[in-house]
């Protein structure tokens, strides 16, 4: 069996990162869940660090949602980029708490044309990342039908939500302002939490990405947990049950039509 190379130390979480808007957050807690804590302490995470969690990133053409995915993962900015064809992903791997956790970003056409080809890989998100542009109204309106879209395949009660605007660059502080209050808004109607990047700067990127993966490794976590106690109440499963051969040998596919 292979040796995964180790997690690369500006890939390190030991504390929970903190949220972007107050208005617009999951939760407004300071640190991880004392369940979580506690668990990852004492080694009993389950599976959680075998898993590689899915993410899904969508909105309008053009909003910056394979800019915002090469800002963090290679940390290059292409103005002069070519618009996703189909579906693309990458793989980030991270170390929460001390627990290994990896999250695989799938990059969705915006085309309408391809939103056949793209929905079929939205099945299995434990986050859904909603991106519009700061500078384009439109794009904002148009994020309740990527979500409508993307719950088709999901159960809405298990996936976590996320609305990014991008381009933050290019507003000004007074179009900024309004186009947040709407934003804010929206992201409290759906139960997402909001934030705002910038893909040329690098502005809350990072931050951005570590909250995501922190949210989804806790849920990941908090599932185990309530998995475990489950199985110890009914007696379901020896103590002894090996870990599952499908989370030790990850097969990846590379899905990107050119």
């Amino acid at each position: 069996m292979s040796v995964l190379p180790p997690v690369r130390k500006d890939r390190i979480i030991a504390q929970l990162p903190k949220f972007f808007n107050k208005g617009a957050a999951l939760h407004t807690k300071d640190e991880f869940h004392p369940k979580v804590k506690t668990a990852c302490q004492e080694q009993r995470t389950g599976t959680v660090g075998f898993k590689i969690s899915k993410v899904i990133v969508v909105g309008d053409l053009a909003v910056g949602k394979t800019c915002l995915i090469n800002r963090f993962c290679k940390d290059v900015f292409d103005k002069n980029y070519k618009a996703t064809i189909g579906v693309d992903f990458e793989m980030e791997r991270f170390e929460v708490l001390g627990v290994p956790f990896s999250l695989q970003l799938w990059d969705t056409a915006g085309q309408e044309r391809f939103k056949c080809i793209a929905s079929t890989y939205y099945r299995g998100a434990q986050a859904v990342v909603i991106v519009f542009d700061l500078n384009d109204v439109a794009s904002l309106q148009h994020t309740r039908q990527w979500l409508e879209d993307a719950m088709k395949e999901n159960d809405p009660t298990s996936v976590l939500l996320f609305l990014v605007g991008t381009k933050k660059d290019l507003s000004s502080p007074a179009q900024y302002s309004l186009i947040e209050q709407d934003a804010v808004k929206l992201a409290s109607e759906i139960n997402a939490e909001y934030w705002a990047v910038s893909s040329l700067s690098g502005e809350n990127v990072r931050e951005f990405f570590f909250r995501v993966a922190s949210l989804t490794f806790e849920a990941n976590v908090l599932a185990e947990l309530e998995k475990s106690g489950s199985r110890r109440i009914g007696e379901v499963v020896s103590n002894h049950h090996p870990v599952p051969q499908s989370f030790i040998q990850v097969k990846q596919v590379r899905c990107c039509w050119n």
